[in-house]
């Protein structure tokens, strides 16, 4: 099996115990990857903070790495898409999408590493500042621990690295064990591309004994986590003191109102709810639908859903593939069976082999963990609402709201969904699964607490240093 090495300080590093990491769809083996402790974490900070302590990777040299490696990744889409196609099991034409995006992220962040300065302060707006400049600068925060899960193995990780180094932040990733190769290939190529080898040390393990001790090292400054409420509510607690972003659970909506396009907002859930077999943090879950077109919906979306292609992920024709694990499709099957139990009318949910058929629940009792939670997987519920106040409270009704959608002709009721949908982000016309790697992204209550995307993350991963000189 290949045995691919973490990274500490510029220099590959094994351990006494490996991880095989292998391809949800048939278990075959993709690689290896050591199974570090937190003598190796320790060992990771401790080079991080020397490399922050050099100051010797100016602006315009971060830039330049990261448009390099930008191009150097469109050049190689394809290798990358089946690494992430195997170890994730996502569709080979969703992994290079993914692929391409990644590139996006990189080049957003080398203009955000042209672009990062400071701003004046107007210091004669005071009588005491007569006669000063003040500036307020930014500077580096500090080293970042990075954390990152299994559904994007690339992008997700482009989007912690990449405003990281435009930041001027080191940092320790520490990916998904699930899917850890992805990452490694990305920062080899950022390192082909010119990054100082020692600028990112990569720990691959378990949570346990790789990301608790990350968290709680006292060198990095900033914490960057991507993955479930419960992960991050205890990475909150343990790294306190430290600054802590999060991008953590959804179960997105999207409202369907009289006179929309029904076609057109079926044709966007079969993608928005069942792409990455609804591995998504925006992955569309709950389809709430105005009475009036509520049956029709419900019609359009099983029949939608009755012709997504199942199976390999490096089948181009594959839709929808496996679930990350036996274990994740065992608990989408039990919340399946429990919607049953109660009286939900449950189209589709089968289960064959790594695979399960994508599933649609009609008007499922609302304290149904596949109502309420993440489903994580390729299911949509189905809701009637009588009117606009009861679809935007029902929306409303979440403690994960990052992104929500609306299909409205009516530009008022657009404008209403726009101020009133509590969510960090609202598509119009779109489902919520949509996500330009450019925009401010996070979300609202257990959504999170950060925005992510290069301009924003930048701000993050710095702070600003006030400066005042005399005349």
């Amino acid at each position: 099996m290949l045995q691919v090495p973490a990274r500490i300080g510029g220099r590959p590093v094994s351990a006494a115990e490996w991880i095989e990491v292998r391809s949800p769809w048939d278990g075959a083996p993709v690689g290896r990857v050591p199974a570090l402790t937190g003598a190796h974490i320790a060992e990771a900070c401790e080079a991080a903070a020397k490399v922050l302590a050099r100051r010797d990777f100016p602006q315009h040299a971060r830039a330049e790495v990261l448009a390099r490696a930008a191009e150097m990744l469109t050049e190689r889409v394809e290798e990358f898409a089946v690494t992430v196609a195997r170890e994730s099991g996502k569709p080979i034409a969703d992994a290079r999408a993914e692929a391409a995006r990644c590139a996006d992220t990189l080049r957003f962040s080398a203009v955000e590493a042209r672009k990062l300065a400071g701003e004046l302060v107007p210091m004669d707006a005071s009588r005491g500042g007569l006669g000063r400049l003040g500036l307020a600068i930014r500077h580096p925060a500090g080293v970042v621990a990075a954390i990152t899960p299994f559904n994007f193995p690339l992008n997700l990780v482009a989007h912690k690295l990449g405003p990281a180094i435009a930041a001027g932040c080191p940092v320790v990733l520490k990916p998904a064990e699930l899917t850890p190769i992805s990452a490694i290939r990305l920062v080899d190529l950022l390192v082909e591309a010119g990054l100082p080898g020692d600028w990112i040390s990569v720990v691959t393990g378990t949570g346990p004994e790789t990301g608790t001790p990350l968290v709680e090292h006292p060198v990095p400054a900033v914490v960057s986590f991507t993955g479930s409420v419960p992960v991050g509510r205890r990475i909150q607690r343990t790294a306190a003191g430290k600054r802590v972003l999060l991008e953590l659970g959804s179960n997105a909506p999207v409202l369907i109102e009289p006179g929309a396009d029904l076609q057109r907002a079926v044709a966007a859930i079969r993608r928005g709810g069942f792409a990455y077999a609804g591995q998504v943090c925006i992955s569309t879950q709950r389809v709430l639908a105005h009475r009036s077109v509520y049956d029709r919906v419900l019609e359009l979306l099983r029949e939608a859903v009755s012709t997504l292609r199942l199976g390999d992920p490096l089948d181009e024709r594959t839709e929808v593939g496996p679930l990350i694990s036996a274990a994740a499709t065992d608990r989408v099957v039990d919340w399946l069976d429990t919607a049953r139990a109660a009286g939900a009318s449950v189209t589709g949910g089968e289960r064959n082999g790594p695979l399960l058929a994508p599933a649609v629940v009609a008007d499922p009792p609302r304290h149904l963990d596949v109502y309420r939670q993440e489903v994580f997987g390729p299911v949509v519920t189905v809701t009637p609402y009588a009117g606009i106040d009861e679809g935007i409270a029902l929306a409303n009704d979440s403690d994960y709201r990052l992104q929500a959608g609306i299909f409205t002709p009516d530009l008022a009721v657009a404008l209403r969904a726009a101020s009133e949908l509590d969510f960090g982000g609202v598509l119009v016309n779109d489902v919520p699964t949509f996500r330009a790697d450019q925009q401010p992204y996070g979300g609202v209550g257990d959504a999170g607490n950060t925005r992510e995307g290069p301009a924003y993350a930048i701000n993050e991963m710095t702070e600003l240093r006030f400066v005042s000189v005399s005349a």
